[in-house]
């Protein structure tokens, strides 16, 4: 009786699958449909503005290309500082961009070339000049006071009233034209940073 020696055993290998063959067609509509997805996304939760007047300097030149977040104020109202786009149905349907500092129930007050809020005065490094006129305000619920940066150079909330939460846009949030100047732009809550 003879015996047999087993042969060693070597672990069986799948064959290396052939390698792909690259469709330029397939690429090239992967990439517009990539391209189109994300373009809808942009479209649905932006919108881009121009501005083209000089009401908002120095935040804001005229010529700037300004990236709005439409979806901001879906769950909650414009705060104090927000700088936002609104279309202005009270004043000939224009759209404006401009910086909240009341909403309601706030009392605004300008006074020897200061600003108030509820009493408060407030710290604005972001303004070109301090106000040259007066006034005061009770904001409504419902409604937004809105000032320019460029207080005696702007057509805003001191000329032609209180702004609707439902004319409002969206949310300002990026410089990105020119290039030069892109930022994110500032939002500052004016009530806490002034103590």
């Amino acid at each position: 009786m003879t015996q047999q020696t087993p042969l060693p055993q070597t672990p069986l290998q799948s064959p290396e699958p052939a390698p792909r063959k690259p469709n330029p067609w397939k690429d090239m509509l992967e990439t517009i449909l990539l391209a189109v997805i994300i373009f809808v996304i942009i479209q649905t939760l932006t919108v881009r503005v121009k501005v083209f007047n000089i009401s908002m300097r120095p935040t804001l030149e005229e010529g700037y290309m300004v990236l709005v977040n439409k979806w901001a104020y879906r769950s909650q109202a414009p705060q104090r500082g927000d700088v936002v786009v609104f279309h202005n149905q009270g004043q000939n349907n224009q759209d404006y961009i401009k910086r909240v500092i009341g909403i309601g129930g706030d009392n605004v007050e300008v006074r020897g070339r200061e600003t108030y809020v509820n009493g408060i005065q407030l710290t604005e490094p972001y303004i070109l000049e301090r106000p040259n006129w007066t006034g005061s305000w009770t904001v409504p619920e419902g409604k937004i006071f809105v000032l320019g940066d460029n207080r005696n150079n702007s057509s805003d909330s001191q000329d032609w009233g209180f702004v609707d939460q439902t004319w409002v846009v969206g949310k300002a949030i990026l410089i990105y034209f020119p290039f030069n100047h892109i930022q994110v732009l500032n939002h500052p809550d004016l009530l806490a940073a002034n103590p």
